[in-house]
C-alpha cells in the first residue's frame, strides 16, 4: 500500500492475540493454541493501553468478559459447540443498548440511564458466542463525524494521537486498528462507520437500510431515517460473517427487512465482468490532492483485478447538504431531544444544541420537501445502476485532522461546511439508503490512512465483498499498524 505521495509504507503487524482476525482467533482455538481467557485477557490489556492515549473506552466489561470466557474455555475443553463467533472479543459502540451497561451516547442528560434489554445486534452476537469487552465512544447522540462528547472527552487517532479518530463510532475504530479485538459494531447516520473506519484504517460496512435491526436502541433514534447499524473490523471476511449474524429480521425495528438468512462469499477472486462507475468529486465536492492521488491509484489497482472501470456519477444536486440533508437529519435530531428543556441540555455541546436549534427551525413542510428531493437522490442510483454494478469514490474529502475539532473549514482552497461539507460522500448514501463500504487504500504525506468508498445497490453487500476482498488481497491492509499499537504494551505473543 502506498501513500498518496507514492511512498511505500509498511509499517510492521501488530502483535499480540487481541490483533487476530476472528478467523485467526477461531482456527486458534480449533489448534487448541490459547484460550478464550487467554484471548480476552491479551484484548483487555490492549484496551486498557490503548484507551490512555486514545480514550476508546466509555463503560469497561472486563470482568463479565473474562468470566464469560472462562465459562467457553470450559465447555471448549468439553467439546462443545460454542457457536460462529465464540470467543471472540467485540465491542459495542455507546449508541447501542446492552441490557445492565450504562447507555450514555455521549450526551450528559442520559447521566444514570440503564438499559433492561440488549439492542438486537447484540442479542445476536451474545447468540453466536462473542465476548463483549466494552463499550466505546461516541460524540452526542451521534450528531457529529467525531467521537467527542461531554461525556469522555477527546477520542484520538492511533496512527497518531494529535489527530482526530473521526466519528461518531470512533473509539470502535480506533480500538479495531490498535488491535483491541477484531470486530466491532458502530452505527452510522451521515458516516458515523465509514468516516472514523477511514481515518483510522479499517474497513467498515454500513448495510442497506433496514438489514441489520436497530432496535431497541434510543427511541426514536438520532437520525431517525438515515441510521445504519454494522461491523468494523481489520479484514473483509470478518465484516462478512459478522454481518451474517446481526442481519436478521426483527418486529420492534419497523424499518426492518423480513429477508431470509444470508450468506457471504469472501473469496478474493478477479473482478472480471464487474462495471465500476468512479468519482472522484461526485461533481461538486472539493477533495484534497492526497486523497485525489491515492484514489486515483485504488482505481488502476481495481483496474488491474480485471474490473471495467469508467468514470461516471450519479449527477447529484450540488446543494444536497443544505436543501436535502439537513432539514432531515437535524429535524430528526431535534425529534430525539423533542421533550427536553434548554436547561436539559444545558451540559451538552454548544453546536450539539445549534444542530437542535436548527432542527426546531425547519417546519413540517421543509422535513417534506427535503424527502420529495430524497426520492431524486434514490432515482439518480437506480439510474446510474443500469450503467455500473458498483459507484467507487473517496470515502472522505480529507483525511484525520487536529483532534478536538469538529472538522475543517478548507479543503485545497475551498471553503466547506465545518460540520460535514469535508465528508461529502457518505451522507447522499444514507439518504438513498445504500449499503456501502470503506477501506483502506493508502496514506497521506503524513501518514494518515485514506478510505476508498464502495457503493452497491440495495442488498447488494455480495458485490461490496467481492470487490472488497480482491482490493484486500492486492493490497493487504491488515498487515499495517498504527504507532500506538507499536508502542509496547506488555501483551503476549499470538
Amino acid at each position: 500500500m502506498t501513500d498518496g505521495s507514492g511512498r511505500t509504507a509498511l509499517p510492521p503487524a501488530p502483535t499480540g492475540l487481541g490483533a487476530l482476525s476472528a478467523t485467526e482467533i477461531m482456527a486458534g482455538y480449533r489448534r487448541k493454541a490459547f484460550t478464550p481467557r487467554d484471548v480476552v485477557d491479551d484484548t483487555i490489556a490492549a484496551l486498557e493501553a490503548t484507551n490512555e492515549t486514545c480514550n476508546v473506552v466509555v463503560t469497561p466489561m472486563y470482568e463479565q468478559a473474562r468470566a464469560e470466557a472462562d465459562r467457553l474455555t470450559k465447555k471448549m475443553h468439553a467439546g462443545e459447540d460454542q457457536g460462529l463467533l465464540a470467543g471472540v472479543p467485540v465491542t459495542i459502540k455507546d449508541l447501542i443498548f446492552v441490557a445492565g451497561v450504562p447507555a450514555y451516547a455521549g450526551s450528559p442528560m442520559n447521566a444514570g440511564f440503564v438499559p433492561e434489554a440488549d439492542a438486537a445486534v447484540v442479542s445476536a452476537l451474545k447468540a453466536a458466542g462473542a465476548i463483549i469487552t466494552c463499550k466505546t465512544t461516541t460524540c452526542e447522540s451521534g450528531y457529529k463525524l467525531t467521537a467527542d462528547s461531554p461525556v469522555t472527552g477527546i477520542t484520538r487517532n492511533p496512527w497518531n494521537p494529535g489527530r482526530t479518530s473521526g466519528g461518531s463510532s470512533g473509539g470502535a475504530a480506533a480500538g479495531v486498528a490498535a488491535g483491541c479485538g477484531p470486530i466491532a459494531i458502530g452505527t452510522d447516520g451521515v458516516g458515523s462507520i465509514r468516516v472514523p473506519s477511514s481515518f483510522c484504517g479499517v474497513f467498515g460496512l454500513k448495510p442497506t437500510f433496514g438489514l441489520v435491526p436497530r432496535s431497541p436502541g434510543f427511541s426514536p433514534p438520532s437520525w431517525a431515517s438515515l441510521a445504519h447499524t454494522g461491523p468494523m473490523t481489520r479484514t473483509v471476511a470478518d465484516a462478512a460473517l459478522t454481518l451474517e449474524i446481526i442481519a436478521a429480521y426483527d418486529v420492534r425495528d419497523a424499518a426492518s427487512l423480513h429477508l431470509s438468512a444470508r450468506r457471504f462469499d469472501t473469496v478474493a477472486g478477479r473482478l472480471d465482468g464487474i462495471r465500476i462507475g468512479a468519482s472522484a468529486d461526485l461533481g461538486y465536492a472539493a477533495v484534497s490532492p492526497d486523497v485525489c492521488a491515492a484514489f486515483g491509484k485504488a482505481l488502476a489497482i481495481l483496474d488491474s483485478c480485471g474490473a471495467q472501470v469508467t468514470m461516471d456519477g450519479p449527477g447529484l444536486d450540488p446543494d444536497i447538504l443544505e436543501h436535502t440533508l439537513k432539514p432531515i437529519a437535524f429535524t430528526e435530531q431535534a425529534a430525539a431531544v423533542s421533550t427536553k428543556t434548554p436547561a436539559d441540555l444545558a451540559d451538552s455541546e454548544p453546536h450539539y444544541r445549534d444542530v437542535v436549534s436548527a432542527g426546531r427551525r425547519y417546519s413540517g413542510t421543509d422535513y417534506i420537501e427535503a424527502s420529495y428531493r430524497r426520492g431524486q437522490v434514490r432515482g439518480a442510483f437506480i439510474k446510474l445502476f443500469e450503467r455500473v454494478d458498483v459507484l467507487v469514490t473517496p470515502t472522505v474529502a480529507v483525511t484525520a485532522f487536529e483532534a478536538g475539532k469538529i472538522g475543517v473549514d478548507t479543503i485545497d482552497g475551498s471553503k466547506v461546511d465545518p460540520h460535514l461539507g469535508w465528508s461529502p460522500f457518505t451522507w447522499p448514501i444514507n439518504l438513498a439508503g445504500l449499503p456501502a463500504a470503506t477501506l483502506p487504500c493508502g496514506f497521506d504525506r503524513d501518514g494518515m490512512p485514506i478510505g476508498l468508498q464502495i457503493i452497491a445497490p440495495w442488498l447488494d453487500e455480495p458485490t461490496i465483498f467481492r470487490i472488497a476482498a480482491a482490493f484486500e488481497q492486492a493490497q493487504p491492509w491488515a498487515k499495517l499498524c498504527p504507532s500506538v499499537a507499536l508502542s509496547g504494551r506488555g501483551r503476549s505473543k499470538a
